[in-house]
């Protein structure tokens, strides 16, 4: 077979993928070095920007925390963790409100636009997105007090509607926001799980570090290509999936109980790895179905 039949054929084997994605919402969680690494964080802009030209309704929710950690070192800060949770007094909270929805946001909006999209950049904060209360972190039944770090009570979708309708790739920041105006740091996987569910998104998208859930964490070749939501949290109970990976599977098992219809968790070092996902038959990642 010749290259410009292997072309064609790639092609035409896209074709069912395409007709499946046209007018469905696809919710991406972007983080990891796809995010840092500026020639991955360029194609990735591209293949957004090419399912929305197929007529798909990409939504994109995006992480910060080594520019953040940056960022803290230079103002001889340190980046303090209490069980995955971000330590945020009101200098952190500052800095974090600052890189994520100032600097991160506004940089891969202007990458959008600059390829050819239609991007609007906005954080929780905006028209009440994601609606935070304080978080508590519980030890030995003593309540810590982590500092502006929020759990997200709820999210107001209608802004992201509005964004679709016309015709917009929103780019949000996890930042929430209470009642009383309070600004907190959200944890950007459950952000985009919530909004995922509430969205109802055909595709949840979790762009990571990992090529996807394995059997083996030192063994490649033992990548799940797809999996069921009940053997997702078997995985979890038996403890094969373990560390990091914990609360970004927990993150994608939420939004398929509370609305999405497939999570895919992809390897975000692999260029194009999201187009490839979305439009073969081979397998970037893990696919979690919800039977």
């Amino acid at each position: 077979m010749n290259i410009k039949s292997e072309k064609i054929n790639g092609i035409i084997e896209a074709i069912p993928h395409i007709n499946n994605l046209i007018g469905k919402i696809i919710v991406i969680k972007y983080g990891g070095n796809a995010l840092t690494n500026e020639n991955k964080k360029n194609e990735f802009i591209k293949d957004i920007i090419f399912l929305k030209k197929l007529g798909s309704h990409p939504v994109l929710i995006h992480g910060g925390g080594p520019d953040i950690n940056n960022m803290l070192k230079k103002l001889n800060k340190d980046s303090i963790f209490l069980k995955g949770n971000r330590v945020t007094d009101d200098e952190t909270m500052e800095v974090v409100e600052m890189i994520l929805s100032g600097k991160v946001n506004k940089n891969l909006v202007s990458l959008i636009n600059k390829y050819g999209g239609n991007s609007i950049g906005i954080s929780g904060k905006d028209s009440n997105l994601i609606l935070a209360e304080k978080k508590y972190i519980i030890e030995n039944n003593e309540k810590i007090d982590i500092g502006n770090v929020g759990e997200i009570l709820e999210i107001n979708p209608k802004i992201l509607y509005t964004l679709i309708k016309e015709n917009y790739i929103p780019v949000i920041s996890s930042i929430g926001i209470d009642k009383d105006g309070n600004t907190y740091n959200i944890n950007a996987d459950y952000a985009a799980s919530s909004i995922a569910s509430k969205l109802k998104a055909h595709k949840f998208v979790f762009i990571t570090n990992a090529p996807g859930i394995m059997m083996d964490m030192d063994n490649i070749d033992s990548k799940i290509d797809s999996l069921s939501y009940n053997e997702a949290k078997d995985l979890i109970k038996d403890k094969i999936i373990t560390d990091g990976m914990i609360p970004k599977v927990e993150a994608c098992l939420s939004s398929l109980e509370n609305g999405a219809e497939q999570v895919h968790i992809i390897d975000g070092n692999l260029n194009h790895s999201l187009l490839i996902e979305l439009f073969t038959n081979l397998n970037t990642g893990t696919k979690i179905l919800k039977n």
